[in-house]
């Protein structure tokens, strides 16, 4: 019997990520089963957008006879079977896009007959086998954004037959060209996000054949290579982050079948050239986060009949309006990033834009809105912030039915929040307001089966309290309301929201102790900031066991939705991950007091493993429950400025991610417990100004740390201290009251911190940030 031909829409997974589709169908685990016994001569099993939501059955390994089994987005989990791969006739294996599915790759024998293997975002790890290089009938290979790492094997040099290779977003190492060299049929090439040394390019562009080329975070260095000049087939070409330098050459341009180009965040210098305006199949162009300059006239880009994607976000450009060289309406032009280009107002053609759907227009110095703006019914993404954008924000933004995105952050809005927002806007997923002069209660209606799935209002002058319809947002990841003059109970009934990670309600006029009922178990949560409030009691054990997520990070569990998915396109390919600089689009930031400093994090959906409480400048009491021991994925623990006693629990030496630990400030006793001595990563201790005794842990980390770390402590002694342990006299310290409710709440808690704060890098752990040196008082009512 005669294969017949693979459907189009099952190639292209990894260059199509259809979010948008829904399953609409579900079979169960036990059906399926059936299925498979009562079928044993099966050749083909296509059950692509299924909701099994089951483990892979292991029967499956006695269908024999099978060539075909494609089973994409299908919720699984668990194990695959490593059998299956060995059933004798199979040729076509698609497990894509289930991304709680693991497995490693078992020895291929080379009587395989497999011509299609795609694993693309599933949890797929381990190193590559040597004998992969036994599939030589392999046709299409596609791992993109697993877990795999270790070298690639050299007998990935027999897979001559390859014209699709997608090894992207995992954890190689060693050299491009070590296997590249028999590979003379690739028409697709993705190795970016990886971590290969460029030994040399050349090998690249002998690959005479080569269609789409994507080499994100290999590190390049220099100008972008000349032999690039001879890849005529190229189509599509994404150099993100590649340490690139020079100016954009206008060979590149020469590249008439080039459809693609993103060159974001790289050290390119110099104009555009006008010879790019000659790329009549131009569909993506982005140049984002570089240092290219000069005055460019937007209308030219209008030539571009086929250009939906434009990138042109934190350059030194100069951009000017010009004249519309045609008809401005027949423009296909969807995504339009102009962050940073010295713009002082919306440009007109705009207006006529009838397809544009995502307009990026933040650090800008645009102070209004035309009024034309409001009839932009299409658009979905809508980020101004950063900008200097007056007055109160008109009730006609609620036209915007399709609007996914919305981000006024940073301006000089004032007024109130339109309720008609989070009432009438269906599609909203993300509302950021942050850093702006808004009065007035936070909006109390929220639709049920609200699409919100993050909300930023800090940094502004509301007041009331925290409306309890939230609830109906159970799509709902994040909430910062910080730095406003809310003034409620602990909102417990937020721990009914099944998918709320990160509660930040800080510098507000919030009071009482946490009571939670057994509802509230806040069951993803994993950041928590309570701190400059007015909450009392002591810290309640059974509330902060409920807190699961928090005892191992499981990043299944922890990460944010990605908030580019609305934006794929047939064909476009994940090249759109890395088409504008990531500001842009990512709305998840947050400001906390960290190590000292105030830290601002961003892209925080990338942070799964940052698990913080923060209950710091409170009237806490009593003692520090044994239990927060057993939260051990936690990074972060500040209970300073409060009026805790009792000893430090020797558990929280089972802490072993904690870096940050702040208990100053309190009125603890007793030792120092020998068991933090096994916090090997804590790097920011302080437990200055309490009633501590006895002398300092002297071994590893504690030898790291300096004498303001225990200051105020009359009764320590040892290093850092001056104080040697056989004098131990003097009288213990006591912290100011923090019972005025209304009056200062300490020295932290009369500062806030100017949020405008740049994020310097990321790396293992907790994130490094800049610390923020402007500070004034904190608001009176």
């Amino acid at each position: 019997m005669a294969l017949p031909p693979l459907d189009n829409h099952l190639l292209p997974s990894s260059l199509l990520r259809n979010h948008n589709v829904e399953n609409l169908l579900s079979l169960k685990i036990s059906t399926l089963r059936s299925l498979i016994q009562n079928s044993t001569k099966l050749e083909i099993i296509h059950l692509d957008y299924v909701t099994i939501l089951s483990f892979v059955p292991e029967i499956l390994a006695n269908l024999t006879s099978l060539q075909q089994l494609s089973l994409y987005h299908c919720e699984l989990y668990g194990q695959f079977p490593a059998e299956i791969f060995h059933l004798p006739n199979l040729r076509y294996l698609n497990l894509g896009n289930n991304q709680n599915l693991a497995g490693k790759f078992p020895y291929f024998n080379s009587s395989a007959q497999i011509t299609t293997l795609e694993l693309a975002f599933t949890s797929f790890d381990g190193t590559l086998p040597a004998s992969i290089g036994n599939l030589e009938s392999l046709d299409w290979l596609s791992i993109l954004q697993c877990k795999f790492s270790g070298s690639i094997p050299s007998s990935f040099g027999n897979l001559t037959r390859l014209t699709f290779l997608d090894i992207g977003n995992n954890k190689f190492k060693g050299r491009l060209s070590s296997f590249l060299v028999n590979l003379t049929k690739l028409r697709t090439l993705r190795v970016g996000f990886n971590v290969f040394t460029t030994d040399t390019i050349s090998w690249i562009c002998k690959l005479s054949r080569i269609d789409e080329l994507q080499l994100d975070l290999i590190n390049i260095g220099g100008e972008i290579p000349s032999c690039f000049a001879n890849l005529t087939q190229l189509s599509k070409l994404s150099l993100f982050r590649s340490n690139l330098s020079g100016k954009i050459p206008s060979f590149l341009m020469n590249l008439t079948n080039l459809g693609y180009m993103s060159l974001v965040s790289n050290h390119l210098q110099g104009a555009i050239p006008h010879c790019l305006f000659k790329l009549e199949k131009l569909e993506l162009f982005t140049v984002a986060n570089n240092l290219l300059e000069g005055e460019l006239e937007l209308g030219k880009f209008l030539t571009l009949r086929r250009l939906v994607f434009l990138g042109l976000s934190y350059n030194k450009l100069s951009l000017i309006n010009g004249k519309n060289p045609f008809n401005v309406s027949l423009s296909r032009i969807r995504l339009l990033g102009l962050s940073s280009c010295n713009l002082n107002e919306f440009p007109h053609f705009i207006r006529d834009m009838v397809e544009l759907s995502d307009l990026l227009m933040s650090d800008n110095n645009i102070n209004s809105f035309p009024t034309w703006i409001w009839g932009k019914t299409n658009l979905q993404s809508f980020i101004v912030s950063n900008n200097s954008l007056v007055g109160k924000i008109s009730p006609l933004l609620c036209n915007l039915k399709s609007l996914v995105h919305l981000d006024l952050s940073f301006n000089n809005l004032n007024g109130k929040v339109p309720s008609c927002l989070a009432r009438s806007i269906k599609s909203l997923q993300t509302l950021m307001l942050r850093g702006n002069k808004l009065v007035g209660p936070i909006p109390r209606t929220y639709m049920i089966r609200s699409s919100l799935k993050a909300i930023d209002l800090s940094y502004n002058n509301l007041q009331g309290q925290l409306p309890r319809a939230l609830v109906n947002c159970r799509m709902l990841e994040f909430i910062d309301v910080g730095h406003n003059q809310i003034n409620d109970s602990f909102p417990g009934w937020l721990g009914t929201l099944p998918e709320l990670k990160v509660v930040a309600l800080n510098n507000n006029y919030l009071y009482g102790s946490i009571k939670c009922p057994t509802t509230c178990t806040f069951s993803k949560l994993h950041i928590i900031d309570l701190s400059c409030n007015h909450f009392s009691g002591s810290l309640p054990s059974k509330t902060i066991q409920n807190w699961k997520s928090m005892i191992a990070s499981n990043e299944n569990q922890l990460q944010y939705e990605d908030s580019l998915t609305h934006i794929f396109v047939k064909g476009l390919s994940y090249l759109s991950f890395c088409m504008f600089n990531m500001g842009d689009l990512y709305p998840y930031k947050f400001t906390m007091f960290n190590k000292g400093s105030v830290m601002v994090y961003e892209e925080i959906q990338n942070f799964y493993n940052l698990l913080s409480i923060d209950l710091s400048s409170n009237t806490f009491y009593g003692e520090i429950p044994d239990v927060i021991g057993d939260l051990t994925g936690l990074v972060l623990l500040n209970l300073s400025k409060n009026m805790l006693s009792g000893s430090i629990p020797s558990s929280l030496g089972k802490l072993s991610k904690l870096e940050t630990l702040d208990l100053s400030m309190n009125s603890l006793s007793g030792k120092i417990p020998q068991q933090l001595e096994a916090l090997t990563f804590l790097s920011y201790l302080n437990v200055s100004f309490n009633n501590l005794s006895g002398p300092i842990p002297q071994n590893k980390q504690f030898s790291t740390f300096q004498g303001n770390s225990f200051e105020g402590n009359q009764r320590l002694c040892g290093n850092p201290l001056s104080k040697q342990c056989e004098h131990d006299a003097g009288s213990p310290y006591t912290p100011p009251s923090t019972s005025n409710g209304d009056e200062d709440y300490g020295f932290f808690s009369e500062l806030i911190f100017d949020w405008k704060v740049v994020l310097i890098g990321y790396g293992g752990g907790l994130i490094a940030g800049l610390a923020l040196a402007k500070y004034f008082r904190r608001r009176s009512n």
